[in-house]
């Protein structure tokens, strides 16, 4: 129990399998009703996709964990209209301050731009958002959520993944067309398909420690290297929902995290930290060693994985749950184009494609993070301390400071379903990037361009006429400046580089799939059909 959250217990009702001892077919099935599985179930359900969700707990997470969320999944929950709930609860933030002993190195802000619907971070509790989740989820007729079914084996077969799941009424059989693995870095999906899971393992162990406290710092991301009160190590101050703050403290190699977790221990550090005249509370604490791994192939015939299942990561940066988040993005439009038999199977093999290059960008962060935070050797730690110290004055060194690259999209850049540019462009919207919001106007109303994108293909067509493009259930909706919308504030036309004209193919993940200088329903229909198969021809 916590002193700031009552956890919910979710009723477990027997499976209907178990009734008739009939094992039943279902679409999909998801391991796991954390935040990526979940998400999920809400993508799946909106492509009108009927998933089992098969968890083995009756609760949402114990402790805080993951607490902050970039973005980019917060524009994916806010399509899947869960974001609401958690942008009211969730402490917004965009400014983070370095520090070098008790001296600030600098500061950053990460949207420095206006004109975004959706805040850079939220900080919010990760119990709270599967809270909101699950509502959400047990309100869509589509999903069906079973609370207290361990998956103990499979057997997969070309067409279907056969589960044997316990329950406390015992063991039964279910089988999937589709099995969607989100059960989390010890993955027994993982495990039971033979999946290679390798990386590297870091030493270095770090306190979490969550506490009440009234406390009139700033909503911001504040990280200490070498501080007077934690001397040799490093330190991050977070604030979360209900004046519950999130602390982390660097432990040596050595430290042993039974000792470390107990609050006779932890209560030093908070007050060397905070100072001996602020009260506080301790509400939840845990020592964790991180580790940066992927798994070897995203799919593996009819199981594909997804989350902490399929990639593992230090969590500075914040990049695990968000990750995630975007691993689903990708996947459940592909999924619903094979299942409905509008593209072939092979389209999910891009799943893997995309996403493994996303994991290897946000394991390469992380590690560079891990090793600038915890430098290895007297030559890291030089480097680094020469860089913070340069920091104070000189602005080129400031983009040397690691102290966490903080989540954004990763480009897919080497995409086959990417249609390469013909013409000349500026800016960053390039094939293979998220689209960029913006404000708009329709009939005088204000609105925002990411909620006109539709659930299929859209087409964003500025500066020029458009004309009628047929392709089949891949018809893309057409989104035209001047009929559709206007440029609320001119920043459709300078982020996507309007010049005098443009036309944007956006996929049903709101990536960038292709872009022309001039509407030619031929090139449009060819790129839909590379965007669909990963066919160049």
């Amino acid at each position: 129990m916590l002193a700031t959250y009552d956890f919910p217990e979710f009723a477990y009702v027997p499976s209907p399998e178990q009734v008739t001892g009939q094992a039943v077919r279902h679409p999909v099935v998801v391991v796991g009703a954390g935040p990526i599985g979940l998400t999920a179930a809400l993508d799946f359900a909106a492509r009108g996709l009927r998933v089992v969700v098969l968890d083995d707990n009756n609760t949402v997470s114990v402790g805080s964990r993951a607490v902050c969320y970039a973005k980019r999944p917060l524009e994916i929950w806010d399509r899947l209209g869960v974001a609401r709930p958690m942008l009211d609860k969730g402490i917004e933030w965009k400014l983070g301050r370095v520090f070098m002993r008790d001296q600030q190195v600098y500061t950053f802000d990460l949207l420095p731009e206006d004109g975004h619907k959706i805040p850079a971070f939220i900080n919010l509790q990760q119990y709270y958002l599967e809270e909101y989740m699950v509502d959400a989820c047990t309100a869509n007729p589509l999903i069906d959520l079973r609370w207290k079914h361990k998956v103990v084996s499979l057997k997969r077969h070309d067409d279907h993944v056969a589960l044997a799941v316990e329950t406390p009424d015992g063991i039964f059989e279910m089988q999937a067309d589709w099995l969607i693995a989100c059960d989390g870095a010890n993955s027994d999906i993982r495990r039971m398909v033979g999946a290679a899971f390798t990386g590297q393992f870091f030493q270095d162990r770090f306190l979490i420690a969550d506490i009440v406290m009234k406390a009139d710092f700033p909503t911001e991301r504040w990280f200490w290297f070498d501080p007077d009160f934690h001397r040799g190590q490093s330190a991050l101050l977070h604030k979360q929902s209900d004046d519950v703050w999130r602390l982390d403290f660097q432990l040596g190699w050595d430290a042993d995290p039974e000792e470390e977790k107990k609050p006779e221990n932890i209560i030093p550090r908070v007050r060397a930290m905070l100072g001996e005249e602020v009260e506080f509370e301790l509400e939840w604490a845990s020592v964790y060693q991180f580790a940066c791994r992927r798994v070897d192939r995203f799919r593996h015939g009819r199981v594909l994985f997804a989350g902490d299942a399929a990639h593992q990561v230090s969590p500075f940066g914040a990049r695990g749950a968000n990750t995630g988040v975007q691993d689903i993005d990708n996947l459940g439009w592909k999924l619903a184009a094979v299942i409905r038999g509008d593209a072939p199977e092979a389209l999910l093999d891009t799943y893997h494609d995309e996403r493994a290059f996303a994991a290897d960008d946000n394991l390469l962060n992380s590690t560079r993070s891990t090793d600038f935070i915890t430098p290895k050797n007297g030559a890291s730690r030089t480097y680094r301390d020469a860089v913070l110290h340069l920091s104070r004055t000189c602005e080129f060194a400031r983009p040397l400071v690691n102290s966490g690259r903080l989540s954004t999209p990763t480009p897919y850049v080497a995409s086959p379903l990417n249609t390469p540019d013909a013409d000349t462009w500026q800016g960053r919207m390039t094939p293979g990037t998220c689209a960029a919001d913006a404000p708009i106007a329709e009939d005088g109303r204000p609105g925002w361009l990411l909620d006109r994108l539709g659930e299929g293909f859209t087409l964003l067509v500025l500066g020029l006429d458009p004309a009628p493009v047929e392709a089949g259930a891949f018809t893309p909706l057409q989104l035209v400046e001047g009929r559709d919308f206007t440029d609320a504030q001119g920043l459709v036309a300078e982020r996507y580089d309007r010049g005098q004209g443009a036309v944007y193919l956006i996929r049903p993940d709101q990536h960038v799939a292709a872009r022309w200088r001039r509407f030619d329903p031929d090139a449009i229909r060819a790129a839909i059909a590379r965007a669909t198969t990963g066919d160049a021809a």
